[in-house]
């Protein structure tokens, strides 16, 4: 029997960059639940705003005390005694409302997704199920385990390794979960031993990838697929890139204006896409993500009409997780995939009705996680029980990626 909310309360916690971010508990008198909120760094001008105090003096102007006292007067109030956690999407309609703002600029992204997904977790729990069978039942269709799209390399805004491009992954193609968790483990620890006997560096990036300072992309790749090599994968392992492109992009990021920074070279819009080109050809690329910036919509239809029918090409700070977003882009024919990150648009109820649009207009989904993480595994959950088919959680390191595929691992057990 379902109960309502009785207390909900938040509090300022570290993510995996040790930053401020907010975790919020929520209880009906019975059952109680944690739900965390991550953080990103690469982040698209479009996403629903992170509410950040500003105070130098306190974590670097980084602090969340705004967010979390918006969850504990304004939001608390609003919702205690008065909503059950199994209405979600008239909990999440209620919050929109009370921010009353597109961007989510009044409560913070942070504080609205903290109570949002904490509900979903606590209405789980007062049906005795997994929180994956819960969403499954709020999103309807299928369930499926992912297929794990592993970051062993770190470039861009989340290594200091020199390279444009933000994240290399390998892509395992097994039928089974675990035996895709094996491989991409095993590669990573081949990769660790190659990188350390060539006197790279062997530390890791935000999302624990190596960061080692590497001459240019196809030095990457090639490493990579030494790995692969020597770990018994050949032909068993696919590639994919996140290019983040944004992030090389313009002058702001030392390239010339409208230009792309790649390898010391500045590229036209056409030429990187050409650039790309040149990748495919070479290596068994699956899946390209923000091949371009985030407005280059010319970009991103070149990238379309040229191998949109070869391989899944996603937009991440392109779609923002946003449906409207989204929308344009089907229209402009400027993808045919979306990365889902909750936290870019702020509650899950509208992050079902982005991912139900996307698999309408045959889009690939893919569930992802944020470069400033927490040991929450919400989005293993996620992704099974709306049958997203990808997930990227980050490498075969770091506590706070690998709590995810551990839960992918029970899970996989439970179906």
């Amino acid at each position: 029997m379902s109960q309502t909310i009785e207390t909900v309360f938040a509090r300022e916690i570290l993510d995996s960059r040790g930053n401020p971010t907010v975790e919020v508990e929520m209880s009906d008198g019975k059952n109680t639940v944690l739900a965390k909120v991550p953080s990103g760094a690469s982040t698209g001008i479009h996403e629903a705003l992170e509410l950040r105090d500003g105070d130098k003096s306190r974590f670097l102007g980084k602090g969340v005390l705004k967010a979390v006292a918006n969850v504990n007067e304004k939001i608390s109030e609003a919702i205690c005694g008065k909503f059950e956690p199994q209405n979600q999407q008239e909990l999440d309609d209620f919050l929109l409302a009370l921010d009353g703002t597109e961007n989510k600029s009044t409560l913070g992204a942070n504080a609205i997704l903290g109570v949002s997904l904490a509900a979903a977790r606590l209405a789980a729990m007062q049906q005795g199920i997994p929180l994956w069978k819960h969403l499954n039942n709020l999103f309807g269709g299928e369930t499926s385990l992912p297929r794990p799209m592993m970051n062993v390399l770190n470039g861009g805004k989340h290594a200091d390794s020199g390279l444009a491009i933000q994240e290399f992954m390998i892509v395992p193609k097994f039928e089974e979960f675990s035996a895709n968790l094996r491989a991409g483990a095993e590669t990573f620890h081949h990769l660790k031993k190659i990188l350390a006997k060539r006197g790279e560096s062997v530390g890791v990036g935000d999302e624990g990838g190596f960061a080692p300072r590497l001459p240019g992309i196809t030095d990457a790749f090639e490493v990579i697929s030494e790995a692969i090599d020597a770990a018994g994968y050949s032909g068993k392992i696919e590639f994919a890139i996140d290019a983040a492109a944004s992030e090389f992009f313009g002058e702001k990021n030392g390239a010339e204006p409208g230009k792309y920074l790649v390898d010391g070279k500045n590229l036209s819009s056409a030429e990187l896409t050409d650039f790309y080109g040149e990748l495919l050809e070479k290596y068994p690329i699956v899946s390209i993500e923000d091949s371009h910036a985030e407005d280059d919509f010319d970009g991103f239809a070149g990238m379309q009409e040229k191998f949109g029918d070869k391989i899944q090409l996603v937009g991440d700070d392109l779609f923002v997780t946003n449906k409207k977003r989204l929308a344009l882009g089907i229209d402009k024919k400027l993808a045919n995939a979306i990365l889902i990150k909750v936290n870019q648009i702020g509650t899950l109820s509208e992050t079902f009705e982005t991912m139900k649009l996307a698999k309408s207009e045959n889009f690939g989904t893919v569930i992802s996680h944020r470069s400033g993480e927490t040991s929450d595994d919400f989005i293993a959950d996620l992704a099974v029980g709306t049958d997203a088919g990808q997930i990227k959680t980050g490498s075969l390191s770091r506590s706070e990626r690998i709590e995810k595929y551990n839960q992918l691992l029970r899970i996989e057990e439970q179906l």
